[in-house]
């Protein structure tokens, strides 16, 4: 909420001054009411258990009313205490902005009909979008989810991790290194860097930062981005380009600047009158724009809009050949090589390693596994390719799901693997209840009777969240140190 002590510049009110939408009054008057509102998307791959309701997993004092541009988004009456739910941690949801959530209708009204498409999510931090394109390209997919700025890539790989899906490499790489991909993606989100007016209502910090000048700076670092990017976009593939600005210097002049400078087409997407997004022609180069005003929309500030690079379909992505190699189904035959190169070469699990791993992964013949600095990664044998010509690019900071290190033929099993879909029936699990789950996310001592020794899948309604080890006596917390909750 904006306080008078902290107004709403006035020089971002006279550019606003007659672009399509802007309410002054009514504009000015929402960003001085509270509460804010507060949304979450659920996750699809996790659900509960069949006697329960996966909409009732927050206090019964929390309604829910969907988000109309998303088909798993949900409003909450409410805020809870994010940190302090289990489900939040097994991954069963992402807090995000609602607006945020309509690249939904961009995927699915221009995208959909795309089979296993190859996707890059080119700022990705902290991973909102990427968490919920991962669920739109289905397990047939590859996201590739890119953060620029190392000290974010963390969090982004985290919050990948706890949502669970086995067919997304994290990367960090600046956007002018995608040039060594030409036409490899069928879709490049570009969800841009700005200077964050639409975020002014949960951010004071953003309103002490905006500038005219820093408008113009984000413009012209959009543009080198986007031009950076346009190469990698295989032809006839889906550009969709988005900000959390309402300055047409970010928004409108952008996309105007796309259509004269690329051989593109614009690409409309179709509203429901009653969503109140304000649909944007451009007077310039007729190309469809959406904007979000939080006093249209239960939401925040976004724009957002949708091309199609012209040209000729390619057949591929830019396969390299000699560095692929297959699995032969989970019966320890490797070929030489793997996607993830240690400092002597290409890695390849030996057969005792296989054979210490495979009891522990469900299908296990869906996957290729691969060994990096003595970490087992499980990547979907139908993206080995991909995969491999992006681990030659760029950084890899994880790409499919990190299963643990091998310590003297045992598997020490990793965190994401936990809250993966990979973890096989013969896996011993530990069902917690919601106050031993807080106990265990807040690394304390479990004290739980008649647990068979060894390794157990950490569980909250039937969801992994974490790894114990069974002892004589005792019961060790492998829940990782720098994921621990502090708060009480």
């Amino acid at each position: 909420m904006v306080t008078p002590e902290l107004s709403i510049p006035q020089a971002l009110i006279s550019s606003l001054s007659g672009v399509p939408g802007f309410e002054e009054s009514s504009f000015l008057a929402v960003h001085k009411q509270g509460p804010l509102v507060t949304s979450v998307r659920l996750n699809p791959a996790k659900v509960w258990d069949e006697t329960e309701d996966e909409k009732e997993m927050f206090a019964p004092d929390i309604a829910l009313a969907v988000v109309p541009w998303c088909a798993t988004g949900y409003y909450l009456s409410s805020r809870p205490s994010f940190i302090t739910d289990p489900s939040w941690h097994a991954g069963l949801y992402y807090v995000q902005e609602a607006s945020s959530m309509f690249v939904e209708q961009a995927f699915r009204q221009h995208v959909s009909e795309v089979h296993a498409p190859v996707v890059l999510d080119a700022c990705a931090a902290p991973g909102g979008k990427s968490t919920h394109l991962q669920t739109l390209i289905g397990s047939d997919g590859l996201l590739v989810s890119n953060e620029v700025i190392r000290n974010r890539v963390g969090i982004l790989a985290e919050n990948m991790q706890r949502w669970g899906g086995q067919n997304v490499v994290v990367t960090s790489a600046d956007p002018k290194d995608f040039h060594r991909l030409p036409g490899f993606f069928d879709v490049v989100l570009v969800d841009a860097p700005c200077s964050g007016s639409g975020l002014f209502r949960r951010d004071p910090e953003a309103i002490r930062e905006w500038s005219p000048s820093l408008v113009e700076l984000c413009s012209a670092r959009q543009q080198r981005i986007l031009s950076d990017l346009w190469g990698t976009l295989k032809d006839g593939g889906v550009l969709m380009y988005a900000t959390c600005s309402y300055s047409p210097e970010e928004d409108e002049d952008i996309l105007d600047w796309l259509m004269t400078s690329f051989e593109v087409e614009t690409l409309k997407i179709n509203l429901d009158p009653n969503w109140g997004v304000v649909d944007v022609r451009s007077a310039q180069s007729g190309a469809y724009g959406y904007r979000f005003y939080p006093n249209l929309i239960e939401g925040e500030g976004l724009f957002l809009c949708c091309l199609r690079k012209k040209g000729g379909h390619t057949t591929g992505h830019g396969h390299s050949s000699g560095s692929g190699h297959t699995y032969d189904g989970g019966q320890g035959k490797n070929v030489k090589g793997s996607v993830h190169k240690g400092k002597n070469g290409l890695v390849s699990l030996s057969k005792n390693d296989l054979a210490s791993v495979l009891p522990w992964v469900k299908n296990a013949n869906d996957y290729h596994f691969t060994q990096h600095e003595n970490t087992v990664y499980a990547l979907p044998v139908n993206k080995v390719e991909e995969v491999s010509r992006i681990q030659e690019t760029f950084y890899v900071r994880q790409a499919g799901i990190a299963l643990g290190q091998l310590m003297r033929s045992e598997l020490v099993p990793d965190a994401a693997f936990a809250l993966s879909r990979l973890p096989g029936e013969a896996v011993q699990r530990l069902e917690l209840s919601r106050e031993q789950a807080l106990d265990y996310v807040r690394r304390d001592e479990l004290h739980i009777d008649g647990v068979p020794k060894g390794w157990a899948l950490v569980t909250y309604h039937g969801h992994g969240i974490g790894w114990v080890k069974v002892l004589a006596g005792r019961i060790n917390n492998y829940y990782p140190k720098n994921w621990r909750v502090l708060k009480r």
